[in-house]
């Protein structure tokens, strides 16, 4: 059986273009995540608000990001997308936020086999409010946990290329570590 996180390659085209494996589709309030050990996904919860995911999540393969899990992406399309579909993806932004005290990186990416969303090439090209959409989600989405998260502004396009590379990098370290 393949793994979703090791055996799936992550792209030619790095860091600007990659492979997406999606978790969880857009309008969905069931927060799915990868098991490490299978490859599968498990149901980790449903969302405590009455939120939704504002865009299909996911995440790079043969990444290893600073949250000690694979490097997550937000991957813009017209439709939701089923959870383990692999998206040929491109980087438009980065948003950062602070989750139990680490740093957990999302990387904004369009669908590059999507037309109404394969032109934009950084985030400023979005209409405003649809980035204020996706960042006040992050902040409200464990608010009825108790929860809080710190969430960072939209930034462009270039910032998130080095977050690709050391998650990337990150990820080639611990496999050869035995991970």
């Amino acid at each position: 059986m393949t793994h979703a996180w090791h055996d799936v390659t992550p792209g030619e085209n790095l860091p600007r273009e990659f492979m997406t494996v999606v978790e969880i589709p857009t309008g969905s309030n069931v927060k799915y995540e990868l098991d490490k050990t299978t490859g599968l996904l498990k149901m980790d919860r449903v969302l405590y608000s009455a939120v939704h995911y504002p865009a299909n999540y996911g995440f790079i393969p043969q990444t290893f990001a600073e949250d000690d899990d694979p490097l997550d992406v937000l991957v813009l399309t017209q439709e939701a997308l089923a959870p383990l579909t692999l998206v040929k993806s491109r980087a438009i932004g980065l948003m950062t936020m602070v989750d139990n005290g680490k740093k957990d990186h999302k990387i904004l990416a369009v669908a590059m086999h999507d037309p109404a969303y394969n032109e934009y090439a950084d985030a400023s090209e979005l209409p405003s409010h649809h980035l204020q959409m996706l960042r006040r989600f992050f902040q409200d989405y464990k608010t009825l946990e108790g929860l809080t998260v710190e969430v960072d502004e939209f930034q462009p396009a270039d910032f998130a290329l080095p977050i690709i590379e050391g998650a990337l990098e990150r990820y080639s370290l611990e496999r050869r570590r035995g991970f």
